[in-house]
């Protein structure tokens, strides 16, 4: 695809190597890591006391907001006391959004300057106005005059800059022409870059964030697509702005971020997250060592290939409908979740757990088991006659020890829908014949796991039998060749349409198909985000498993919880809350943890929590309800990116916002607590 050398292996793009201080980013630099203090920039010592903190954990270049010229001029006492600290090395980022005068006092200080282009020479109102060519030329032309004098003083003093574009904070030029779309967003920082290559300046980098990962993936893509055609070759900043906190935070993260790291693009990393600075760098470090454990060139012979994926427009990809149980599966439906049992013998309690009330919202709709030979089939009737699967389905996976006789007296005698998974290697076109007529004439589906490279072998069979009753999946226990395991699934797919065979595909995130053999929970919820969650994004994925959680339950929330981040299936309320920092107007972190606390049960609903205005009605984006700092203890509230009350006592701000949310319609009251 355009923007980038491989849709199957990690191929890094090359870029420009641009200097923030003594760190270089892009080129052969390694992924470097950053993050943002959250204490007001005029109390120096504070900020200097949290950039140690932050240096101390691993981060290599650090932002400080600048929302005026006063706390602008502070950032030259905050870089001494940092190097006075014994961290001269680490690069000082300000962070500007409106003040252009802000701008020229912080680039006398500090290494590197983000602007934000839909803020930083405009004043939004939110305008509807039909912008001819002349009208355009000279809103251009007066962007040129407020922007050029912070270039040229960045080219004196030897000073980069971040062009960083925000979804939902684009100029009402942008805005009434483009629309708020990554579109739009990529023609804004475009704008910014044009005017400093007029002037020779090339030490940028650039982002492009959002709080949707979708949103930001595209636009991400289509920036690069467009630099490249403009021979622009600049370094990329990924993040996904305003995640959250927890696990809903990390995967939001890891999903946006990792989707366009094994893609190759992405040179700086931010994890934002509504949580003291110094926990973003561990999972900011996590994902960057698992995208360079990535990179390696290809094997000779092997070329990039390209897949069947539009990667500009996500939609769900059409797949033959099956009826599995109570979960039917097809594009109509959303992505079923089948959680796997560690043994036979925890396959009763397993499904007790998963019967739990606390799951109602979040069922594993296809429990899988593994046999390892046919000696197990009656160990197994006699668990399912101890568990209970109303609605569910049984994923049975077999060994290739076991015959087709065996798993039919077996089909025969359950009265449980199955879901038959079965390992193919090669050329196997009559073995796989003869499974798929044992599927169709017991009413049952099977699953057909196999590397890319048997789905290859296999296409003939596939086009041959039209995929009556079949699934496609991949557990990574078959080499797959040089593709990295998102790449597998995505070669998987075009086999599929090549065949004209569209098979309901299965992601099962295995041990087998992991990037790293790292055990902790949260290199599997990264690992999840990425494979998951990226073929998600791209509209690939019909049933999803993690099977690299032991508990069924820990599990299937986590399935859940990637969906949701996704945007593939809905079963909470959403939270869209920036990371704190000195514009932060309230403690965003109770803040957050509070409102979840009375709001959580509401499925489907987005609630935005932005600690002062620069993060309000733009950055929501697509949020429901907004609860923003307007002013030191008073806040704003929004349906949508409309305020409809502004400047309430933040002690009364809660209430009022259920009060709103009832009045929209959106309320449930919540059940009671399971005992």
């Amino acid at each position: 695809m355009a923007y980038c050398a491989s849709r199957f292996h990690t191929l890094r793009r090359p870029t420009r190597e641009v200097r923030v201080g003594g760190v270089g980013v892009g080129g052969s630099n390694p992924i470097r890591v950053q993050s943002m203090t959250t204490s007001d920039t005029q109390d120096v010592a504070a900020t200097v006391r949290q950039s140690v903190a932050l240096a101390e954990v691993g981060c290599e270049i650090i932002r400080v907001t600048a929302p005026n010229v006063q706390a602008a001029r502070c950032l030259k006492d905050i870089r001494t006391g940092l190097t006075q600290a014994g961290w001269g090395h680490i690069p000082l980022v300000a962070d500007i959004h409106f003040l252009p005068q802000a701008a020229m006092e912080a680039v006398e200080h500090v290494e590197k300057v983000r602007v934000n282009p839909g803020n930083y020479a405009d004043k939004k109102r939110f305008a509807v106005r039909d912008y001819s060519d002349a009208d355009y030329s000279l809103e251009l032309e007066r962007l040129h005059q407020a922007f050029s004098p912070l270039v040229k003083r960045s080219k004196e003093l030897g000073r980069c800059l971040r062009i960083g574009t925000n979804h939902g904070s684009l100029s009402d030029r942008i805005m009434n022409r483009y629309g708020d779309t990554p579109l739009g967003m990529v023609e804004s920082a475009l704008e910014f870059l044009r005017i400093a290559e007029s002037h020779g300046f090339k030490e940028m980098v650039l982002s492009m964030k959002s709080s949707n990962p979708k949103v930001m993936i595209e636009a991400y893509r289509l920036l690069v697509e467009r630099m490249d055609k403009e021979d622009m070759h600049y370094p990329l900043h990924l993040g996904v702005t305003e995640a959250g906190d927890g696990e809903d935070g990390r995967i939001k993260g890891s999903i946006g971020i990792g989707s366009l790291l094994i893609d190759g693009l992405g040179d700086t990393i931010r994890v934002s997250l509504t949580e003291d600075s110094v926990y973003e760098i561990p999972v900011a470090r996590a994902i960057a060592d698992k995208a360079m454990s990535l990179w390696r060139p290809l094997p000779p012979g092997t070329t990039p290939g390209f897949d069947t994926v539009d990667p500009f427009h996500f939609e769900r990809r059409a797949a033959m409908p099956l009826p599995l149980g109570g979960a039917p599966v097809g594009p109509e439906h959303p992505p079923r979740v089948i959680v796997r049992v560690p043994g036979l013998g925890g396959l009763p309690q397993a499904c007790r757990d998963l019967a739990s009330p606390l799951l109602k919202d979040t069922p594993a709709e296809g429990i899988l088991v593994a046999l390892s030979g046919a000696a197990e089939i009656p160990a197994l009737k006699q668990a399912l006659e101890s568990a209970s699967l109303p609605s569910r389905f049984l994923a049975l996976e077999l060994s290739r020890s076991i015959g087709i006789p065996d798993v039919e007296a077996f089909l025969r005698e359950t009265g449980v829908k199955v879901l038959l998974v079965r390992q193919f290697t090669g050329d196997e076109g009559p073995d796989l014949r003869s499974w798929a007529s044992l599927a169709r004439r017991t009413g049952h589906t099977l699953a057909v796991d196999a590397s890319p490279a048997s789905f290859v072998a296999l296409g003939t069979t596939l086009s041959e039998i039209g995929g009556e009753s079949l699934v496609a999946t991949w557990s990574g226990a078959a080499e797959s060749g040089p593709d990295h395991p998102v790449g597998a699934y995505r070669r998987i797919v075009g086999v599929l349409k090549d065949a004209k065979c569209p098979l309901a595909v299965w992601v099962r995130n295995t041990a087998a198909n992991s990037v790293r053999g790292d055990p902790s929970f949260l290199s599997r919820l990264i690992e999840a985000s990425f494979l998951t969650g990226s073929l998600l994004c791209d509209g690939i994925g019909d049933l999803v498993s993690i099977e690299t959680e032991a508990d069924t339950a820990r599990s299937t929330r986590l399935s859940y919880n990637v969906l949701q981040g996704a945007g593939a299936r809905v079963s909470k309320a959403e939270f869209v809350a920036c990371p704190s920092c000195g514009r932060t107007l309230f403690d965003l972190q109770t803040t957050t943890q509070r409102i979840r606390a009375q709001t959580g049960h509401l499925k489907g609903v987005k609630i935005a929590i932005m600690g002062c205005i620069v993060n309000g009605p733009g950055e929501m984006a697509d949020a429901d309800f907004g609860y923003v700092g307007g002013a030191p203890g008073k806040i704003n509230l929004y349906v949508g990116k409309q305020c409809v009350q502004y400047n309430i006592p933040q002690d009364q701000a809660d209430g009022r916002l259920i009060a709103l949310i009832k009045e929209c319609n959106k309320w449930a009251e919540p059940e009671a607590t399971p005992a």
